[in-house]
C-alpha cells in the first residue's frame, strides 16, 4: 500500500463538503485481515490516525477538479476508519479505488450519454473500465467495505440496526453501530417475514443482496450506519426525530402479526418520507 499524506488534526472543524450522502460501513477485527495488510493496519491505528468521512471526501473529490479529470484514483488509498468495541481494534478501509470504480459503474447505468460525457469524457470512462477488469482479474474475492446512498438512507438497511443502537449529536453525526452478528439475525428474521407477505419483493430483493455482501465478512465485525453528509442537508429536527429503525421494526411486527394494513400504513409512511429527500437532489 502506499503511503498518504497526513490527515487532518481532531480538532479542526472545517465547513462540510458535499456530496449528501449516507454510508453503510464493516469494520473488522485485526485478525481478518491477511499479511502484509494485517501489520499495515496495525501500524496505521498505533500511530494514531484519526480519519474522518470529511477527509475521505476531500481527497476522493480533489481528482474530480483536475485537469484532465481523473474519474477514478490511480492508486488504493492506505487510510481506513479505525473503532474500538470490547477491547476489539476494528478496521474499515476506505479502498476508494475500488469504490470508484463501483460507483462509475452505477454512474454509467444511471445517465444518459450526454450527462455521462458533461461529467466524464468517454476515453476516461473506457480507460477506467479497462483498468478495472484488468484489476479484477488479479483480484477476484475483492469487496468493499463501505457502501453509499446518495441523497437517502436505503431503507433495507434499516433493517440491519435498533433504534436502542441510534447514536445522535446535533451538528455532528448521526448513526447506528450494531455487531455483526445482530445484523446478520436482523436480516434473516426479516428476510423470512417479506417472504411470506405479498407486495414487499424489492425490499426482500434489497435485503439479499446486502446479506450476500455481509456474509463477506469476520463473524466480530461490526456494522455501522451512518447518515453521513445527510446531517448537513436535514433540517435539525427532522434529524432530531427521525425513528426509522424503529418505524421499519414496527412495520415488520406488524407483517408478522399478520397486520398488512398497518405494516402497509407504516411503510408507505416511511418510503415517503425518505422519497421527499431523495427528490432534493433534482432541486435547483
Amino acid at each position: 500500500m502506499s503511503e498518504s499524506p497526513e490527515l487532518r488534526p481532531p480538532s479542526a472543524r472545517p465547513v462540510p463538503t458535499v456530496p449528501y450522502a449516507s454510508y453503510l460501513r464493516v469494520y473488522e477485527p485485526l485478525a481478518a485481515f491477511a499479511e502484509p495488510e494485517r501489520t499495515h493496519w496495525a501500524d496505521y491505528v498505533r500511530r494514531g490516525v484519526v480519519a474522518t468521512a470529511q477527509d475521505e471526501l476531500r481527497r476522493s473529490l480533489a481528482d474530480l477538479v483536475r485537469v484532465p479529470v481523473v474519474g477514478v484514483p490511480a492508486h488504493e488509498s492506505a487510510d481506513a476508519f479505525t473503532a474500538e468495541r470490547d477491547g476489539v481494534v476494528l478496521v474499515c478501509p476506505w479502498r476508494t479505488r475500488l469504490r470508484g470504480w463501483l460507483a462509475l459503474q452505477e454512474l454509467t447505468e444511471s445517465f444518459p450519454l450526454p450527462v455521462l460525457d458533461a461529467a466524464l469524457p468517454a476515453s476516461t470512462r473506457r480507460r477506467a473500465a479497462e483498468e478495472y477488469e484488468e484489476w479484477r482479474e488479479r483480484n477476484p474475492d475483492a469487496r468493499p467495505w463501505i457502501r453509499t446512498g446518495v441523497w437517502q438512507v436505503p431503507l433495507r438497511w434499516f433493517v440491519l440496526v435498533g433504534d436502542e443502537e441510534r447514536e445522535y449529536v446535533p451538528g455532528e453525526r448521526l448513526r447506528y453501530r450494531t455487531p455483526m452478528v445482530q445484523a446478520r439475525r436482523r436480516l434473516a428474521r426479516g428476510l423470512r417475514t417479506l417472504r411470506r407477505a405479498e407486495g414487499y419483493a424489492p425490499l426482500a430483493e434489497g435485503l439479499v443482496e446486502v446479506g450476500s455482501w455481509l456474509e463477506e465478512f469476520h463473524p466480530r465485525s461490526m456494522v455501522e450506519l451512518d447518515y453521513g453528509g445527510l446531517l448537513h442537508a436535514l433540517p435539525a429536527d427532522a434529524l432530531a426525530g427521525d425513528r426509522s429503525a424503529r418505524d421499519l421494526a414496527a412495520g415488520m411486527e406488524a407483517l408478522r402479526s399478520g397486520d398488512r394494513e398497518g405494516a402497509s400504513e407504516v411503510y408507505g409512511e416511511l418510503a415517503q418520507r425518505w422519497r421527499a429527500v431523495r427528490e432534493r437532489l433534482f432541486a435547483n
